[in-house]
């Protein structure tokens, strides 16, 4: 499929991985409309820090998945869909999780609605390993059972329900890619590789929670990859598919890593604030990412190591964006 004049729509466009899938749409030639959550000082989150030429070849939709109305508008004449849009944070998700619910099933439910009203081709859904919960089988597939440990995990059992049930319901043609712990340039503190870097980098300690968890860490680029390769596979219609590396490492010794390529050796403390209620943590999450491969000739590219050493140099030259002193959720 050539995407040269393609006209895609992005939700969550402004966010860590929709940012990045906006970049390579834009450099691939679609015609790309980003919808963005309103806010009152006109940012468009991290797409206001790509290049500003790149920033005049998109369309730019404000408003909030919550609302039926704006994404009826924004999904009408596009052809593919991309929906990343989401609140992702599980601590915030601790604290607030009816916006947490609302945003993200009722949010999926309205785009869901919309492909549908408007013939829309493709559906790209954005899922989340959160949902298996603590691994039962490793490398995790995805006939892995869910687990909704977190409200945020939880949401997003319900959201990609919703696409599932759309699928069977009404022949909806959507994909579900399920990522495994993206990282990049532009992620936020919310996240732990940018909170281990930034305080590698302007701290005299590294503060966290628990050291013992291992996660499945994916280039975002890598990651905005799947999610073109998922639009372009008619194999992989009605189905869902991990992104991931199939690798994993324990924050503790992510920790290690990054303190050597930044260069620094500092201590690691715990904090308990930081600590996720103990039926809540996910201990351990490693993807089976083969189906990706075989249905969508998807595979990651980017080794750990050099992922890591891109992202310390980002976030070593866009200190601005981080608050290294505070915890993030």
């Amino acid at each position: 499929m050539t995407w040269n004049g393609k006209r895609v729509l992005v939700t969550g466009a402004g966010g860590f991985i929709g940012s990045h899938l906006v970049e390579e749409l834009v450099r691939l030639g679609a015609d790309v409309t980003a919808f963005i959550h309103y806010n009152s000082n006109g940012s468009k989150g991290w797409l206001d820090r790509i290049p500003q030429e790149m920033q005049s070849q998109i369309r730019f939709y404000t408003g909030d998945l919550k609302d039926q109305d704006a994404v009826r508008s924004a999904v009408r004449n596009q052809e593919i869909v991309m929906h990343l849009g989401a609140l992702i944070a599980i601590p915030y998700s601790y604290q607030n999780p009816t916006d947490v619910f609302q945003t993200n099933v009722l949010g999926t439910l309205h785009v869901a609605q919309a492909v549908r009203e408007y013939g829309i081709s493709r559906m790209v859904h954005t899922s989340t390993s959160e949902v298996y919960g603590s691994a039962r089988i490793v490398p995790i597939p995805e006939s892995h059972p869910l687990q909704g440990q977190s409200p945020y995990s939880a949401s997003k059992i319900g959201a990609d329900k919703c696409v599932e049930s759309f699928y069977c319901s009404f022949d909806l043609p959507v994909v579900t890619v399920r990522p495994f712990n993206a990282y990049g340039p532009r992620q936020s503190m919310r996240a732990v590789i940018p909170t281990i870097i930034n305080q590698a980098i302007h701290r005299d300690e590294i503060v966290l929670g628990n050291l013992e968890a291992t996660r499945d860490f994916t280039y975002v680029q890598d990651t905005a990859r799947a999610f073109i390769h998922a639009a372009t596979s008619e194999q992989a219609i009605g189905t869902t598919v991990n992104a991931g590396s199939g690798k994993e490492i324990c924050i503790e010794d992510l920790s290690i890593y990054i303190k050597q390529i930044v260069g620094r050796e500092l201590p690691i403390r715990v904090a308990d604030e930081r600590l996720r209620p103990a039926k809540s943590e996910v201990d351990r999450l490693c993807s089976d990412s083969s189906k990706a491969l075989k249905v969508m000739g998807w595979e990651p590219q980017v080794s750990l190591r050099e992922g890591l050493e891109k992202t310390v140099e980002w976030i070593r030259s866009n200190p601005e964006g981080y608050r290294p002193d505070q915890y993030v959720v």
